[in-house]
């Protein structure tokens, strides 16, 4: 199996900073390729929301360039990912929290991981990014960790009514400040001929269902340039219809035949963690690590240790 991959973003209509950070690779291994791909909405009321959603971005992609070839080698198990996420998540809440209160501010962030083999798909989810598996219908992988799904699940609301409630976008829990971190981890067969996208809440706030399986379905994502473009879209629809959030999406299209390594990379994680950038290799599955510089600006430092990430 082989994979394209494409993304796309934009700062919405009133924000001033772009809060969303996301990261998409394609490895070749003894499995053959596989995909991972991660993507965060920092908190929009707290301050600092694009370096939590950053750092984040960049843990998972650690575990990608370090973790992941290892278990490609000796079999990747549902059970070994979900603790290996597991503990990214935890270690990233308590070193955000730490970073936060030095500075007398709180910051959080979602995140939403997806893993793609030739057989296989893992997700793990915080808050409400999600993940869709877009063929002849649209599927949604994940479950919004918010106060109106909540509702929706006690069967006290309709989805058309958490659509317009004032709570769709308060989260349960997210990253960075709350106590404990519980994500959601789900697992699936990988389908052939599939689109699966990872986006923030932004990108499917004022766009229906039909049109995400219209744009992004398998028969129009064939290259990356329309990949985007089509993202891109439906990115203008939303800024159109009113969406003041920042709007983020990644496109992953499965497929059978032979291509090349791709990254894509946010460009607030590029700017925060340059090793993470485009022009970063794409072969090198081991690289030199360097301590994470956990900072908005070049000289806030985390005291001490002068990283984020452990």
């Amino acid at each position: 199996m082989d994979f394209l991959v494409s993304a796309a973003t934009d700062i919405g209509l009133t924000k001033t900073v772009n809060q969303d950070s996301y990261d998409v690779r394609v490895y070749r291994t003894g499995m053959g390729k596989v995909v991972f791909a991660v993507i965060c909405d920092g908190m929009g009321g707290l301050s600092g929301g694009e370096i939590a959603s950053a750092s984040v971005v960049c843990a998972f992609c650690r575990w990608a360039d370090m973790r992941l070839p290892l278990l490609c080698g000796s079999g990747i198990r549902d059970d070994t990912v979900r603790s290996d996420w597991m503990d990214i998540v935890s270690s990233c809440n308590e070193n955000i929290k730490t970073y936060a209160g030095m500075y007398g501010t709180r910051m959080g962030t979602t995140v939403t991981a997806l893993l793609i083999t030739p057989v296989r798909y893992y997700i793990l989810n915080v808050g409400d990014t999600r993940v869709y598996e877009i063929g002849d219908r649209v599927r949604k992988l994940t479950r919004d960790q918010t106060v109106t799904a909540r509702e929706i699940e006690l069967g006290n609301m309709t989805e058309a009514e958490a659509e317009r409630d004032s709570r769709r976008s308060v989260l349960l829990q997210c990253v960075g400040a709350s106590r404990e971190v519980y994500p959601d981890m789900f697992f699936g067969d990988t389908k052939d001929n599939a689109v699966y996208m990872l986006c923030s809440d932004g990108f499917r706030h004022e766009i229906t269902e039909e049109e995400i399986q219209r744009y992004l379905n398998p028969g129009v994502m064939t290259d990356p340039g329309g990949m985007g473009r089509n993202m891109e879209h439906l990115i203008s629809l939303n800024k159109q219809r009113g969406e003041r959030d920042n709007i983020s999406a990644v496109s992953i299209r499965t497929f059978y035949g032979e291509g090349t390594e791709q990254r894509c990379v946010s460009a607030e994680t590029e700017r925060l963690y340059p090793q993470y950038g485009e022009s970063a290799p794409t072969d090198r599955l081991y690289p030199e690590w360097e301590p994470l510089q956990f900072a908005l600006e070049a000289e806030l430092a985390f005291a001490e240790s002068s990283k984020i990430i452990e």
